[in-house]
């Protein structure tokens, strides 16, 4: 159940109220706000190495090096109040040359800019005007060698600074810390050469890394460099591999540029080889903390670049830049409330999947063109409730993505209809596109953290409402080869444990069934005071699809197989045996056989009792709620069923305000 006002839970239990609906679009996908980018400048300068941040005063600041054959110049743009007109051609050279790669950083009024010539020379030029003025060229250090691939800086919030820069296959750290330079030191890890590096500052610095593994394979990678947040100053965090190559092929990622405009923002190229060869920026973003290191499915970019895409902000826009580009896209979150046009909703929930269709009255021609944000891929935000003694209540939660829409004339009247989906789609729809295989050769993503991936690769969030030891602990040998469907995938997960799994807005929730579970809410017919009315009902029961199960694993420890067989006897009695057995070689145990075994008979007994309730709208219902039934004609007192659908159709038009529950076993 989903939390509402007292007031909302007294009115949806009377025999009568007056119903509202809102209804609002929005500029998000998969939960944040969705960057609609435009080009502002298209120049002729050659790419090659470049950087971009933001000064407090909104300045636009631009650094870019000259390819070899013109010595390699260091360039700077200062751009105050950027936009459509600004002079995006105009740089200033700073009479640096050989400078071999570069960064930029910035902290309120001050900007740094940072490069390594080829005479392994770290220096840098510093502002504390929002790069209205320069200081001199200052010497931070020596690199190691000039085999330099990668450099970045991140301030953090005290004004402290992090120089990062990839010397061959050692990522260093340089740390300034009130005002003073550290020691430069080496991370502690093994690699093959390194090829991009970027950082963000966010309790610790965040990093994506790209280059190869010792193995000689292609890799992007995340790491934390630890400043007391989620790991001690100064300590590394582990490698782990958000995309990788076989090195082999003719996939190689590199120049990778992170931000926090609002999650954690990633642009970086893919580089292929083969035919048809390529090289495009592809972006991505968190889903939940950097530490969960889970990433949407990565977006390509319509763009052939070879050096990427900086990545920046300010306080209205997200700016993108190289040598000869300069994009921006509004962080401003827009809505637009719809509630008073609604003719009539259809809401059509059943486990995982939810749809929600609507039409809009358009007879003042308001739909004629669609107003922002209301457009293909956007975010319709649906909240269910009532007219109370204290206004409009509502129960939010629940949002779809607009899917489709259609213009309907008939009988003289034009409507718009909007056909919605919710993130079951996004799933169904996510296709992999590379292999990915865990616990092959060591326990490394238990079954909840392999489903955690998936859905954020379909820009889904996971959280646990209740879960087993089973999906929390168990550790299989599971594949995904190319070409492989979320859903399938999905669903493959949860057969080999017994939650369930339902979605709302961009969160997908593990809710783990037992037969004890507690009722949430109660329903009664005839209609009794203070209990919410049935109107109608059915109610079937059915003998099971399998009533006995038999488990057949394997003891890899032992060499023996192992057999487990779960029985429902009463059902056996009634209607004699049903029989289906499942192997999987990643049981190794009686224990976990009859487990799973359970789990299945479990799942069998649940859908073999069905039904549903028809009612005013409960606005707080959810699936997989475990509600009270008494319904005297029925002869049922305070029985107990698991809600698996919901059904909701409003038109205001007609008075119609109703909810149909679909039911299954407890």
């Amino acid at each position: 159940m989903r939390n509402i006002s007292d007031t909302l839970l007294k009115i949806q239990k009377q025999a009568s109220h007056i119903p509202y609906i809102k209804l609002d679009a929005q500029n998000k996908i998969n939960g944040v706000t969705r960057l609609d980018w435009e080009r502002l400048y298209s120049g002729n300068e050659e790419e090659y190495f470049h950087t971009l941040t933001t000064a407090a005063d909104g300045s636009l600041m631009r650094a870019r090096i000259s390819p070899p054959s013109d010595s390699r110049k260091l360039y700077i743009q200062r751009i105050v109040n950027p936009g459509e007109d600004s002079a995006f051609d105009h740089w200033t050279y700073t009479n640096q040359y050989n400078a071999v790669i570069v960064a930029a950083a910035s902290f309120g009024a001050t900007v740094s800019i940072f490069w390594i010539k080829s005479d392994r020379k770290i220096q840098c030029v510093v502002s504390s005007d929002c790069g209205a003025t320069w200081s001199g060229v200052q010497l931070v250090d020596y690199s190691p060698t000039t085999a330099i691939n990668g450099i970045c800086a991140s301030y953090k919030p005290n004004g402290d600074l992090a120089l990062f820069f990839a010397d061959q296959s050692t990522l260093y750290v340089k740390k300034q810390v009130n005002g003073q330079w550290q020691t430069k030191s080496a991370w502690d890890k093994s690699t093959g050469s390194l090829s991009g590096v970027s950082a963000v500052y966010d309790d610790d610095w965040n990093l994506f890394v790209t280059g190869k593994d010792s193995g000689g394979n292609f890799r992007l990678w995340s790491i934390i460099y630890g400043d007391g947040g989620n790991l001690p100053a100064g300590s590394w965090g582990e490698l782990r591999t958000i995309a990788e190559a076989p090195y082999d092929g003719n996939f190689s990622y590199r120049h990778a540029f992170l931000d926090k405009p609002d999650v954690i923002r990633c642009f970086y190229i893919e580089n292929y080889s083969g035919s048809e060869a390529y090289s495009q920026p592809f972006s991505t973003h968190t889903i939940g903390d950097f530490t969960d290191n889970l990433w949407l499915e990565p977006q390509p970019f319509n763009l052939s670049s070879e050096y990427g895409l900086a990545i920046a902000h300010d306080a209205k826009y997200c700016w993108l830049s190289c040598a000869n580009g300069v994009w921006r896209a509004p962080l401003t979150e827009i809505k637009l409330d719809l509630s008073s046009d609604i003719l009539s909703l259809k809401q059509e929930t059943m486990g995982t999947e939810s749809s929600l269709t609507f039409e809009l009255a358009n007879d003042n021609a308001k739909f004629t063109s669609l107003p922002p944000p209301l457009d293909i891929g956007c975010r319709l935000n649906f909240s269910p409730g009532h007219v109370t003694e204290n206004g409009y209540e509502v129960c939010e939660g629940q949002s779809y993505t607009l899917q489709a829409y259609e213009y309907v004339n008939s009988n003289g009247s034009t409507k718009l209809v909007l056909y919605t989906v919710n993130g079951w789609e996004n799933i169904s729809r996510w296709t992999a596109k590379q292999q990915f295989r865990w616990n092959g050769d060591s326990e490394e993503k238990s079954i909840k953290d392999i489903l955690a991936f998936i859905l954020a690769r379909a820009g889904l969030r996971l959280d646990i409402i209740s879960a087993s030891e089973t999906i929390e602990n168990t550790c299989p040998d599971f594949n995904i080869n190319p070409g492989m469907k979320g859903d399938r995938i999905v669903k493959k997960l949860l057969s080999l444990v017994p939650e369930l799994l339902f979605i709302e807005g961009d969160t997908a929730y593990l809710v783990n069934p037992l037969p004890y579970d507690m009722p949430v809410y109660c329903y009664c017919a005839p209609q009794t005071d203070g209990i919410h009315p049935v109107l109608q009902a059915a109610y079937t029961t059915e003998a099971l699809d399998y009533n006995h199960i038999r488990i057949e694993g394997f003891d890899s420890i032992n060499s023996l197989p192992i057999i487990a067989n779960c029985f429902d006897y009463d059902d056996i009695a009634n209607s004699y045996e049903r029989f289906v057995s499942v192997e999987d070689v990643n049981i190794g145990s009686v224990d976990e056989a009859s487990s799973r075994g359970e789990s299945i008979l479990q799942k069998y007994r649940r859908v073999s009792t069905s039904g549903y309730i028809e009612i005013h709208p409960n606005c707080a219902q959810q699936v997989y709620d475990v509600i009270n039934i008494s319904d005297s004609k029925a002869g049922f007192v305070n029985e107990q069923r698991r809600v698996i659908g919901i059904n909701t159709f409003f038109q205001p038009a007609c008075g119609k305000y109703l909810q149909t529950l679909l039911l299954g076993k407890v």
